[in-house]
């Protein structure tokens, strides 16, 4: 084979091997979408189709009218939004001073934050049930809120200090030259300058508070506190499941992930890459 023959081989199988993964990675969503438009009877018809036989808006409407489902979702946006404004605020407050600053025991507290990133989420379930409980926020959203900010700050935490870390100094020096503060340094400068690294954190601090099962459901006990993951759960029944409304709160709850990357692409990209560089 020549080098050109050799070449269009390896582009020809680079291809095919994209195409496959696509088809193994989409497939199973595509046939959650066809699976909510369908009555649960013909979701196991055989032979199985992809096109809904009988197409019906059922699943949807079932969600959209029962207040205790649309609360499901209610609670999930307010609490990831929450989660993300203060993980946002303290990462970007604790990445400026370990970025920017000497002080006694830093090593120390870099050391913490990476331990606690890498203790494995069900170890703390027992003590954090125990602690929640203890401080009378079981079943609450402050409970939840405080509960995945301890998940989600130390990947915060590391992420804007690096892409601090490939900010220069001169921008901070320049800004106190013409009398301003580190204050002033922080939000007129470098937080404008760090919106793709902000927006990666924000991106991934949403995803975890959005489709975090466990705590929710330890945490919670009635359905007015219940989030996404909990509600597709509570469709499982002790005799039956509703498979058409739970592949239809499947496909609502991936929504805002998609729209999120759909629109923020690039800066996602760009301050994951840029907060890689340096640490």
């Amino acid at each position: 084979m020549t080098r050109r023959q050799r070449r269009l081989v390896a582009k020809a199988g680079v291809l095919i091997a994209l195409v496959v993964g696509a088809l193994y990675a989409g497939l199973p969503v595509v046939w959650m979408l066809s699976s909510s438009f369908k009555p649960n009877t013909e979701i196991f018809a055989y032979p199985p189709t992809l096109i809904p036989q009988n197409f019906t808006w059922d699943a949807y409407t079932a969600i959209f009218t029962d207040p205790t489902k649309v609360r499901f979702f209610v609670n999930s946006y307010f609490v990831s939004l929450s989660v993300t404004v203060l993980t946002l605020l303290v990462a970007v407050l604790a990445a400026f001073a370990l970025s920017r600053y000497e002080f006694p025991l830093k090593r120390v507290l870099n050391v913490v934050i990476v331990s606690v990133q890498a203790v494995p989420p069900i170890t703390l379930l027992i003590p954090y049930f125990g602690l929640i409980v203890f401080l009378g926020l079981y079943n609450t959203y402050q409970g939840l809120i405080l509960t995945y900010l301890v998940f989600t700050l130390p990947y915060a935490i590391i992420m804007m200090t690096g892409y601090f870390n490939t900010l220069p100094r001169e921008l901070d020096e320049a800004v106190k030259v013409d009398g301003g503060s580190s204050w002033t340094a922080l939000w007129r400068i470098l937080v404008p300058v760090s919106v793709p690294g902000m927006v990666s954190v924000g991106i991934y601090t949403f995803m975890i508070a959005w489709n975090e099962y466990l705590f929710a459901l330890t945490l919670t006990k009635t359905p007015e506190m219940r989030t996404v993951p909990i509600g597709i759960q509570l469709l499982m029944g002790q005799h039956s499941y509703e498979w058409n409304q739970m592949m239809s709160m499947s496909i609502l709850g991936c929504i805002p992930i998609l729209l999120l990357f759909l629109f923020f692409q690039r800066y996602f990209i760009g301050g994951m890459t840029a907060g890689a560089v340096k640490n």
